[in-house]
């Protein structure tokens, strides 16, 4: 049985938590975790292969993310990343 692969290109955000290193995707709401940039690329990609492996409705799934599917070739388009920002906030701390 020959598969069929159909590639995305998915924002991927990595951040420092402690001494790991935190691979977060907001276009499936999905993260994992390395010790190091690399090993938490290479996880963040078996992760995301997983994913679709064994979600039983990855359409609803995909919907509920914010994917958009077209027709007519049943087409998936993800969420658009549009960028990330350090904002200050200021919050009031109880006495």
């Amino acid at each position: 049985m020959s598969l069929k692969y159909v590639k995305y290109n998915l924002p991927v955000v990595f951040f420092r938590e402690g001494k790991k290193v935190i691979a977060y995707t907001p276009a499936l709401d999905l993260s994992t975790c390395g010790n190091s940039f690399d090993q938490a690329k290479k996880r963040f990609k078996k992760m995301v292969e997983m994913f679709f492996e064994e979600t039983e409705n990855v359409e609803d799934v995909l919907l509920e993310c914010g994917w958009q599917k077209t027709t007519p070739s049943e087409h998936w388009i993800p969420p658009t990343y549009i960028g990330e920002i350090q904002e200050e906030v200021r919050v009031p701390l109880s006495v």
